[in-house]
């Protein structure tokens, strides 16, 4: 009479270790941890290869233009006084600003800032300078329209951008007035330059130039 439930016993244990749906409750969840695991480690995957496959067509959208910008960057080899500064960020290299602090002549001491903008189609066509520092020049309009024939019918795809900084640094050493966009500021240079030097100083130290005023940049 005993050995009927004893074989019922054995039959049950029989099915609970060879019936994926008899598993224990502890078993059934262990498995459900491992699945939600594993849904993870896919949705992570995927994530991961979306974003390479947003780099990759990023990185395929460059224009010529760009790929020579970020070569001219890196090979960079300005006048220590000059420095590069990119105000949107490194992902926006075709819009930085240039500042310069003249170690010599006029300007001595000064700070200037240029903007520059860079067409896609760069090098065929010059980069769009101008200074947002209101300075006293007879190459540089109040305006802040900058007078550099490498800007306008001299420019060459050959040149670059360490060749625009150059000119510009140039213009502060040696300012030109047979070339001028400021023709006041040309002529005293031409007529009387211990005049020019006065109103240089005066305009860097944030005073008057006639009925001009300019903000201090020394």
């Amino acid at each position: 009479m005993n050995q009927q439930p004893r074989e019922r016993k054995l039959r049950s244990r029989e099915r609970q270790r060879f019936d994926p749906n008899c598993f224990d409750p502890n078993s059934r969840r262990r498995r459900g941890v491992i699945m939600i695991g594993l849904f993870k480690v896919k949705e992570k995957q995927k994530e991961e290869a979306k974003n390479n496959n947003a780099r990759g067509a990023s990185a395929k959208k460059q224009s010529a233009g760009e790929l020579r910008l970020h070569k001219d960057i890196t090979e960079l080899n300005m006048p220590k006084s000059c420095s590069i500064s990119f105000p949107n960020g490194k992902n926006d290299l075709m819009n930085f600003e240039v500042t310069i602090k003249p170690d010599d002549g006029y300007y001595l001491g000064g700070k200037f800032v240029f903007t520059f903008q860079v067409s896609p189609v760069y090098p065929h066509e010059a980069p769009k300078v101008k200074c947002k520092t209101k300075v006293y020049h007879p190459n540089i309009d109040l305006e802040g329209n900058v007078c550099l024939n490498i800007l306008r019918e001299d420019w060459k795809p050959v040149l670059n951008i360490n060749t625009v900084i150059y000119g510009l640094f140039h213009l502060f050493t040696e300012p030109n007035h047979e070339d001028p966009l400021n023709h006041d500021a040309a002529a005293v240079l031409r007529d009387n330059p211990k005049q020019f030097e006065a109103n240089v100083k005066r305009a860097m130290y944030g005073g008057f130039v006639g009925q001009t005023s300019f903000p201090r940049c020394i």
